[in-house]
């Protein structure tokens, strides 16, 4: 676009409502086809398209699905990552949305077919802003982010070389924040979470004679209560961690003391100190059960993400990038137990995760629910506070 606005903040809302209602449009139909994790084909398909008709450079067939895009700045300077996921969730949609899912028992419940729409948005606004950039924007559309797998697949690829990656900014969209406003998080925002399969191996028997057996419910049991107090008495008050038990089985009779019993549940934590506790304490009072209760006990326990760090060489500019462009309307929450794999690069390069506010006036359900309906006016106000945020990143 030629004889943009001198100012930014007229020239990138200017940008944006030219392009809202096609964003709109895209996301409605993003929406209407959900992929699971690695199987984005179609959506990483519009993106491409969608690329290639604005003019910007990308390579597809990234980590399988994704699709990684470079606008170069005018002037050089750092290379700034903005990240969006793109796959669904095993839900069935029950929105009752005029383009509510096409496919049974898939939908987009956590937004991103919202976040791949908002960074499509971003790469139009900042291909017309491009010469006022000092430094170079890859914008990297993600698959397998609900698997918590699809940032590794793409770091493996080389998402951070050619051009060699400085600073990274990912979003979110909150239902619980009213359209509009955004948040930040400093330090850790975003939780670890790890994973664990246990399984207590006893004797069976008839339950009229339990001292010929070797119970393994009542040692489950046992271990499933002890794990509380991992929290309670071994992490630091100060360090948020949460140990929950999400499934167990074991017997199939009244009558019949079971040969063994499992049972399996996730660990969450912000700091890393408190992340070696639990673990070390979890195997601790495993091995305790096996040996005062005559049981063996098996423990799978899996590391999977580790915290998001929000660094504040990241957060500072764009508070004030987003202030610049939408007024008075980001504010500072506290951190949440949830887990997302941004987290991975958040460890590597300096990183912040804004929280895009998606909440419709009346509010809607929360992520992951099968009726949730993000406000989609949340799209166009996340393009330009992301446009701005660029645009202050790579001044």
């Amino acid at each position: 676009m030629t004889d943009l606005p001198n100012d930014p903040t007229t020239a990138i809302r200017t940008l944006t409502e030219k392009i809202e209602a096609h964003l709109i449009e895209v996301r409605r139909d993003i929406h209407a086809h959900p992929e699971l994790a690695f199987e984005e084909v179609r959506t990483a398909a519009v993106v491409s398209r969608e690329l290639t008709r604005i003019g910007i450079a990308h390579q597809t067939g990234v980590a399988k699905t994704g699709v990684v895009a470079l606008i170069e700045g005018g002037r050089p300077g750092p290379v700034l990552i903005i990240r969006a996921d793109m796959d669904a969730l095993p839900i069935h949609e029950q929105t009752g949305l005029d383009y509510a899912s096409t496919v049974a028992g898939k939908m987009h419940a956590c937004g991103h077919d919202i976040h791949t729409t908002t960074l499509l948005g971003v790469a139009e606004v900042l291909r017309d802003l491009a010469p006022q950039l000092a430094g170079t924007v890859k914008l990297i559309f993600q698959p397998a982010e609900e698997a918590i797998g699809g940032m590794e697949a793409m770091l493996k690829e080389g998402i951070l070389q050619g051009p060699n990656v400085d600073i990274a900014l990912g979003f979110h969209n909150h239902p619980a924040a009213p359209t509009g406003q955004f948040s930040f998080t400093r330090g850790p925002g975003l939780a670890a979470a790890d994973t664990f399969d246990i399984t207590v191996h006893g004797k069976s028997g008839h339950a009229a004679s339990p001292h010929t057996s070797i119970d393994p419910v009542v040692a489950a049991c046992t271990l499933v209560t002890q794990l509380q107090t991992v929290v309670s008495r071994e992490v630091n008050p100060m360090h948020p961690a949460v140990v929950t038990v999400g499934a167990i089985h074991g017997g199939q009779a009244h009558n019949i003391i079971p040969d063994s019993v499992t049972f399996r549940g996730t660990v969450r934590t912000l700091h890393d100190e408190a992340r070696d506790i639990a673990e070390s304490a979890i195997k601790r009072l495993c091995a305790g059960v096996e040996a005062g209760q005559r049981v063996r006990v098996e423990v799978a326990y899996v590391r999977g993400v580790p915290s998001m760090i929000n660094d504040d060489k990241v957060i500072d500019p764009t508070i004030v990038a987003v202030r610049k462009q939408l007024g008075d309307v980001v504010v500072e929450r506290g951190p949440v137990m949830g887990a997302e794999d941004f987290a991975v690069l958040s460890r590597i390069v300096p990183s912040f995760q804004l929280g895009v506010g998606s909440a419709p006036e009346g509010g809607t359900q929360g992520l992951h629910n099968s009726r949730y309906a993000p406000d989609e006016a949340c799209i166009g106000l996340g393009v330009q506070a992301l446009s701005r945020a660029a645009l202050e990143l790579l001044s």
